[in-house]
């Protein structure tokens, strides 16, 4: 019997996972990236100080949690040490002030419950109004109407809870706001997170940077295995061939579509064959962005790895949710990265206000901007009722990313799922 050849488009986290597992499943796999880095949205930077030293940064700053059951496995499978590559806390959503919430070392539910009881800041009402939310959502299966946004799910709660725990929870997890963002999907992440096993809510965060987290391990390890990488190589065409596949003039018995949504519908399109809705679903996702700022100080040292920011409504003078120490990362001392989910505006303005939110919340005067990074389409617009596309366009010709339909917003475990499935489409 033939080895399957099979073309992955795309080596971000999605890609690396199709590739990994079609390599298990003996199948001879070549992977297309267009980047000389692979990772796709999460993934390094190479940077430079003002002096011209070397710096790795990443193009946006992600935390992992304890839920991401595939992500960790994958890393593993490819010889990735996660507790050595992840910093594994207990979640925490608290404030500079140290108001908010911090869950104990305690098995799920437990943690949740006794985490939402001892919440500095909150009164009592704010306590029994999330308590009385969550019950609700147990009783429901954590199930409502497609068409309920976040805002709507959560109109019971106090406006305290809903500032210093939903709608940063909610912009962290969807990206979007949550007057905007599916009750839905969050519901989905809250109990496979917070209400499903122990270590779930975990917040994991990455002491490397994000290629070196799993990507390039991922390419070592299939390399190893007689894959064939072409980073730096950018599709120009598709076109079926017969039963088969040509990826730029060389055929494939499977192509698997691990690049962006847009891309991807790019190289549908031109294959002449019928794939109308799944094009139309494609192109209709919107797309947040995500800006990171990152900033430097000889002194600067956050009393957490990772702190929440109170920030305004629609960004303004305060539009970061999250700062992260990054010498605490195994980073440089004194660098933290700053992190506006759903950001708007140019890059100038935002590490200005940046830098007056952090003197503002932080008592940080002396910090200067060292780079700012604006991620245009981190993430599709998690919006209700949101119809997004399968994994198999046409025989033997699939996609995977975090777009692809699935119970998960666009986090890498999502994309990691995504991509494991498209590889065994099919496989018996």
């Amino acid at each position: 019997m033939l080895t399957m050849k099979v073309a992955v488009i795309g080596a971000g986290w999605a890609g690396c996972a199709a590739a990994v597992e079609a390599t298990r499943l003996g199948q001879q796999v070549t992977v297309f990236e267009a980047a000389r880095v692979p990772g796709g949205r999460a993934r390094r930077v190479d940077s430079q100080w003002p002096d011209g030293t070397a710096l790795a940064l990443d193009n946006g700053q992600h935390i992992l949690i304890g839920a991401y059951s595939e992500t960790l496995r994958l890393m593993a499978d490819v010889g990735m040490d996660a507790g050595t590559a992840l910093l594994r806390l207990p979640l925490t959503l608290q404030f500079p002030d140290g108001t908010g919430l911090a869950f104990p070392r305690l098995p799920a539910p437990l943690d949740a419950l006794a985490g939402m009881v001892r919440a500095r800041g909150w009164s009592w009402r704010d306590k029994l109004s999330l308590l009385r939310a969550a019950v609700g959502w147990q009783v429901s299966g954590f199930s409502c109407a497609p068409e309920l946004s976040v805002a709507q799910l959560c109109g019971t709660l106090s406006p305290t809870v809903m500032a210093t725990l939903i709608e940063p929870l909610c912009v962290a997890a969807l990206n979007t706001p949550a007057e905007r963002a599916s009750g839905q999907v969050f519901l989905r992440v809250l109990r496979d997170s917070l209400f499903s096993h122990a270590g779930g809510s975990n917040l994991l965060l990455p002491r490397t940077d994000l290629s070196a987290l799993l990507p390039d391990a991922a390419l070592a390890w299939l390399a190893q295995r007689g894959a064939t990488l072409r980073l730096g190589t950018r599709v120009l065409g598709l076109a079926p061939a017969g039963e088969r596949w040509q990826v730029d003039g060389e055929n494939f018995d499977r192509v698997i579509l691990a690049c962006p949504p847009l891309d991807a519908a790019r190289l549908a399109e031109g294959t002449g064959l019928p794939c109308a809705p799944w094009l139309a679903q494609a192109r209709a996702l919107q797309f947040e962005a995500i800006t990171t700022v990152y900033a430097f100080s000889p002194t600067a040292r956050l009393a957490q790895p990772m702190l929440a920011l109170r920030a305004s409504a629609s960004g303004g003078e305060a539009p970061a949710q999250f700062v992260f120490d990054r010498g605490q990362l195994g980073g440089p001392a004194g660098l933290l990265a700053f992190v506006v989910s759903a950001s708007n505006g140019d890059n100038a303005a935002l590490s200005r206000q940046v830098l007056q939110q952090s003197a503002q919340q932080l008592g940080l005067t002396q910090l200067r901007a060292v780079q700012t990074i604006v991620e245009k389409r981190a993430t599709f617009a998690c919006l209700p009722g949101l119809q997004r596309p399968a994994a198999q366009l046409l025989p033997g010709l699939l996609a995977c990313g975090d777009y692809i339909a699935g119970p998960y917003p666009a986090t890498l475990e999502g994309a990691v799922r995504s991509g494991l499935a498209a590889a065994a489409h099919g496989q018996t």
